[in-house]
């Protein structure tokens, strides 16, 4: 006889039934599985790696690690003491649990989890018939120590740059900031690396919008794999196709804490030195860490003479060419006879020589960026005065061509952000290329093409031209012009609510 039902069972709940009923069956031979078995799983996982090594200490315990990530030291002078004196124990799980002398000890019970813990430097440890096993962090240094930053350079400030040690970084900007509401949220991204991305902001600082948006960013990634926070940038900056960075690269922990401190987020990526700070805004280029390490009068000034070069190493060329080609009649008469003498010999138009030593500069200049710093110095200088004194001898360019070049590169070199560096080289080209046919209209149209651009880029709904457009009196205190400290009491109101920072 059939027994009856109070509830129809469908082909969906009965087949619901059947996987969680084999989903258990599988867990319980797992989980009865000896410590040869388990080792033997985890050893065809990893192909067989010649860098696995299984110790079996009794008939009880045995343990997994990889020699490669893991310290040998650590594992002899921590693991072994604590496992040989309680071997012959017959409780003997929740005695290790207690006994280990290790902080970072954890208990699991998923056999995958472990090849994540084995390539992070930790060790497996195996108990025979109990479900669950350790793993113990025993890695090794892998890392480089801390030293003076080499792509940002102060004369006055803290000489500590990131390094590779995600840990370490994360200190790094602890001793600074030791506000209990500093919060360092942490993902993993990268299906094949597993890479940890923290995300450190203060809690009743940062504006909580901006915060859940870069999480969701964050969450939303799929990749194989990050291995710098350069992978990062173009997912965070997807929105807004510019070549003008919204995000600032830097190995400096005191400028993340400034920002931090500020209301900005910080991401930090496991295995990289370079942080990324968010969101950033024109402005944000033209400042240095150690502007607040010295008096704001001279910090101005430093930021005036960027300001400058930004604008002089984007139109300098392009301004030549349309003087020389169509607006002669801006030149003094003394100078466009000696530039006119100068060029009587040179087979090329203007605008030809102009985009043939600058593209010799721009081949130079990455050559320098790429060469050892032994040989680096010497190739500029051979590069620039010989080559340059060669071409001009064989009237390949005239005299000032090369004058006009020079000045353009000197006034990229005061910008140390390599991705604003090479948005100037871009906008560069179009500037030169826009004055070929018109001239100085050519320059007001590239120029207008600028400022629209830069206006519709908003990088987490932060306009980037603030506070200039649109006008923002707090922000404008630490700006291109730097206020004294105590004149700033309140934080830029584009970036958070919160914000006093001197108490009046």
């Amino acid at each position: 006889m059939i027994p009856s039902f109070s509830k129809k069972i469908t082909k969906k709940s009965l087949f619901a039934f059947c996987i969680k009923k084999a989903f258990k069956l599988i867990l319980i031979v797992v989980n009865s599985m000896t410590n040869q078995e388990r080792i033997k799983i985890i050893k065809e996982a990893l192909g067989n790696s010649s860098d696995i090594v299984v110790r079996e200490l009794s008939k009880k315990i045995s343990y997994l690690f990889l020699e490669s990530v893991s310290s040998d030291d650590k594992i002899s002078d921590f693991l072994l003491k604590s496992i040989t004196e309680w071997e012959e124990e017959k409780d003997l799980f929740p005695i290790l649990k207690k006994e280990i002398y290790n902080s970072h000890i954890e208990e699991l019970e998923d056999l995958n989890e472990c090849y994540y813990y084995l390539a992070s430097g930790y060790t497996c440890l195996f108990v025979n018939q109990e479900k669950k096993y350790f793993v113990i962090e025993t890695k090794t240094k892998l890392d480089r120590g801390i030293s003076e930053s080499t792509s940002e350079p102060l004369i006055r400030g803290p000489k500590d740059s990131f390094t590779e040690n995600h840990a370490l970084n994360l200190g790094l900007i602890r001793k600074r900031i030791k506000d209990p509401k500093l919060r360092i949220n942490e993902k993993k991204i990268g299906r094949r690396t597993n890479s940890k991305v923290s995300l450190l902001y203060l809690e009743d600082v940062a504006e909580k919008e901006k915060v859940d948006t870069l999480e969701k960013a964050l969450e939303e990634i799929d990749i194989d794999g990050i291995l710098d926070t350069g992978y990062l940038r173009d997912f965070l900056e997807a929105k807004d196709k510019s070549v003008f960075p919204k995000v600032i690269s830097t190995e400096r922990p005191d400028l993340c804490c400034q920002s931090i401190l500020d209301g900005k987020i910080v991401i930090l990526v496991e295995n990289s030195p370079f942080a990324l700070i968010l969101p950033a805004i024109l402005t944000d280029f033209f400042k240095s860490s150690e502007d607040y390490y010295q008096k704001n009068v001279s910090s101005t000034f430093s930021r005036i003479l960027k300001v400058i070069a930004f604008f002089m190493t984007i139109i300098t060329p392009a301004l030549y060419i349309a003087l020389m080609t169509f607006n002669q009649e801006m030149i003094p008469d003394q100078l466009l006879i000696s530039l006119a003498t100068q060029r009587s010999e040179v087979p090329f138009p203007t605008f030809m020589e102009v985009v043939i030593f600058v593209i010799l500069f721009e081949i130079l200049r990455e050559a320098d960026i790429k060469s050892p710093s032994a040989s680096g110095a010497s190739m500029s200088i051979v590069g620039a005065l010989i080559l340059g004194d060669a071409a001009v001898t064989a009237g390949i360019v005239s005299p000032f061509v090369v004058i006009v070049v020079a000045i353009t590169s000197i006034c990229e070199l005061v910008f140390t952000d390599m991705d604003f560096i090479n948005a100037i080289r871009q906008w560069r080209l179009l500037f030169i290329f826009s004055t070929i046919f018109t001239g100085l209209i050519g320059i007001v149209s590239a120029g207008l093409i600028l400022i629209i651009k830069l206006a519709s880029l908003e990088p987490l709904n932060t306009p980037y031209l603030i506070p200039y457009s649109p006008f923002n009196l707090s922000g404008m205190k630490d700006s291109i012009v730097l206020f004294p400290a105590n004149k700033r009491k309140k934080r830029p109101d584009y970036l958070t609510n919160n914000q006093r920072r001197v108490k009046s």
